[in-house]
């Protein structure tokens, strides 16, 4: 449950602060508000995914002991693996937008990867979920 409880805070962290670096760092390279960059977003897919998502897993993790779940290590992470992989990879090309370098297909190819691990981390939840419901279900018609 500890693990669940320091990832969130990190990602609440990493949130925040990388709001603010966006703030800073498009006002420091006259980057107007009318201009879209994937900086933008890097707070919100940190503090969503990172932050409100793993406080909701450790939730779920008092109510149905998740972490008994087999898939649960699995789902943690290959999870924080794809969320990792997203943000910096939206880091990166926002970064790229702002100051006018020319991005690369490499880039959207591993934020594809990390969005793709993140949709098996979610899919791990559930089956993971599904398990521990049915593991509940069981014990209470046992007796």
């Amino acid at each position: 449950m500890s693990k669940l409880f320091y990832a969130a805070f990190i990602y609440m962290a990493l949130g925040v602060a990388s709001g603010l670096f966006y703030r800073e760092f498009t006002k420091a390279n006259d980057f107007t508000d009318a201009q879209f960059t994937q900086l933008s977003v890097v707070h919100t897919h940190l503090l969503v995914l990172g932050f409100v998502v793993l406080l909701i897993v450790l939730i779920l993790e008092k109510l149905f002991a998740l972490t008994q779940s087999k898939l649960f290590g699995w789902f943690f992470w290959i999870y924080n693996l794809g969320l990792i992989l997203t943000a910096t990879m939206l880091t990166v090309h926002g970064v790229q937008q702002v100051t006018g370098a020319e991005s690369s297909k490499v880039i959207a190819g591993i934020a594809g990867t990390g969005h793709m691990l993140l949709t098996a981390g979610m899919t791990l939840l559930f089956l993971a979920l599904r398990s521990r419901l049915k593991a509940q279900i069981t014990d209470a018609q046992a007796r």
